[in-house]
């Protein structure tokens, strides 16, 4: 099995998680679940030793995890309840992140800089190397476009058994941008959610 260390680490920055099973549990129930999500996180980690190290962000920090917790509380909740509990973290955690985005949209300059970073910041993080399959299209002044035509999060949420929980990851994206003033984030699908691509396209307004 894969240290169980490193996978104690990552579980300590999934405190929103942790926060949710919290609300709904008692104290020694939340924690023994949180202590066998722990070791099914480690197992899978093992499972997917191999993975190249630009995946690892998404696997290890986000799918994974996410998957550990929700297995794990699904056998003791139901899927319903377990969904929830992934699903209110994520939104609780992108409304702070929301916030601080929308702040800096403010200041000067800031929301046509944004726009140009994705370009870089999109090939480099989620770009092949990172287990992702893009389509790019040409720039255009003020805006950027991209196609996720295949995606490690959907991918490994569903060789895990819950291909459900990409959708949260998929809204994610939504909480994030779909509200930050001066710019419009415009989607029509995502793979997560049945259609053949995600589609991203961000533009001044």
């Amino acid at each position: 099995m894969a240290d169980r260390k490193t996978a104690a680490q990552i579980m300590k920055k999934k405190a929103a998680i942790k926060a949710e099973l919290d609300r709904r549990l008692p104290e020694e129930q939340a924690d023994g679940l949180w202590q066998k999500s722990t070791e099914k996180l480690a197992s899978i980690m093992e499972r997917y030793v191999d993975l190249p190290k630009g995946m690892r962000p998404h696997t290890d920090m986000r799918v994974f995890p996410s998957a550990a917790i929700y297995l794990t509380v699904k056998e003791r909740l139901g899927e319903k309840e377990a969904y929830s509990v992934i699903e209110d973290a994520a939104v609780a955690l992108t409304a702070g992140l929301a916030r601080k985005l929308a702040g800096l949209m403010r200041l000067p300059g800031m929301r046509s800089l944004f726009v140009r970073i994705w370009d870089p910041m999109t090939r480099k993080i989620f770009g092949p190397d990172n287990g992702f399959k893009n389509r790019f299209y040409p720039k255009a002044k003020g805006e950027y476009r991209m196609d996720v035509l295949a995606c490690p999060y959907c991918r490994y949420f569903t060789e895990l058994g819950c291909p459900e929980l990409t959708r949260i990851f998929c809204e994610n994206d939504e909480r994030m941008y779909g509200n930050l003033p001066g710019l419009s984030f415009e989607r029509k699908g995502t793979l997560g959610k049945g259609a053949d691509h995600c589609d991203f396209r961000i533009r001044r307004v």
